[in-house]
C-alpha cells in the first residue's frame, strides 16, 4: 500500500481547466503545504531517467506512449516500471492497460499547470 499523495494539478471539479498546485513563483512566497506539493513534483522529475521517460511520453505523438515505445532509456525493464510508478504517484502521468501493454499519457492540463508555476503565470508566447 502506497502512502504517496497525488498532486492536485487538475481541477478537481472536472471543469477542464488546470489549477496549478501552487501559485506562480513570482506571485507570492509558497505556504509550507504548497512548497511540499511542488517539491514532490520536482523530486519526481529530479531523476534523469524519470525526466527522460516523462519527456518521451510528452513528446510522443498524441501525448500518449506505450511502455514498449519508451523503455529504451538505458536501464532494465523493472527499473523503467519503478520510475513510471513514481511519476504516476506524483500525479504527472496516468496510465491505461490495453491488452498486454500499458499506455502512459500526460494530461495537457498538467503541462499547462507546470508551465504557469515556472513562468510566473504567463502563458507561453507572452
Amino acid at each position: 500500500m502506497s502512502n504517496a499523495k497525488v498532486l492536485p494539478l487538475v481541477d478537481p471539479e472536472g471543469t477542464g481547466t488546470a489549477a496549478p498546485c501552487c501559485p506562480p513563483l513570482t506571485e507570492r512566497p509558497f505556504t509550507a503545504d504548497e512548497a511540499e506539493t511542488a517539491a514532490r513534483m520536482f523530486k519526481a522529475l529530479g531523476d534523469p531517467v524519470r525526466l527522460r521517460l516523462f519527456s518521451a511520453v510528452a513528446s510522443h505523438e498524441g501525448g500518449e506512449a506505450c511502455v514498449c515505445d519508451i523503455s529504451d532509456v538505458g536501464v532494465s525493464q523493472p527499473t523503467v516500471s519503478h520510475h513510471l510508478k513514481k511519476l504516476k504517484e506524483a500525479g504527472l502521468l496516468t496510465s491505461e492497460r490495453r491488452g498486454t501493454w500499458v499506455y502512459y499519457r500526460i494530461e495537457p492540463s498538467v503541462l499547462a499547470a507546470m508551465g504557469r508555476l515556472l513562468s510566473g503565470g504567463r502563458s507561453a508566447g507572452q
